[in-house]
């Protein structure tokens, strides 16, 4: 598979999907990268570096926002993530534009083209 292809296609999805996974359930970063690597089958195998400024501009945007836990016992405290109702309307849309688009692709591209 062509690896830019697959950047821009990881770049241009990644803010719906961490939206549905912030919406799920308040979460942790470290948390986030783990849902994304295995219910993505591999596809969203993302670094630290990829996921935080995904994350920072969700709650400067007011789409999410962010609080401290203490760990249990002497784990260290987490900073988690839980949507807003802000993010919750703007994943609605993104998904909404998701099915759209899917819509369009497959028309383009024909289903089961080779």
């Amino acid at each position: 598979m062509d690896n830019k292809f697959a950047q821009q296609l990881k770049k241009g999805v990644l803010d719906m999907v961490v939206l549905r996974l912030v919406q799920e359930k308040s979460t942790y970063g470290y948390e986030i990268l783990q849902n994304l690597e295995q219910r993505g089958e591999g596809f969203f195998d993302l670094k630290e570096g990829t996921l935080y400024p995904v994350l920072y501009r969700l709650e400067d945007s007011g789409l999410i926002e962010s609080f401290w836990q203490n760990g249990e016992g002497r784990a260290a405290p987490k900073k988690y993530y839980t949507i807003t109702e802000k993010g919750r309307e703007t994943y609605g849309e993104y998904r909404n534009l998701w099915t759209h688009f899917q819509s369009c692709i497959t028309k383009l591209c024909g289903e089961g083209d080779e």
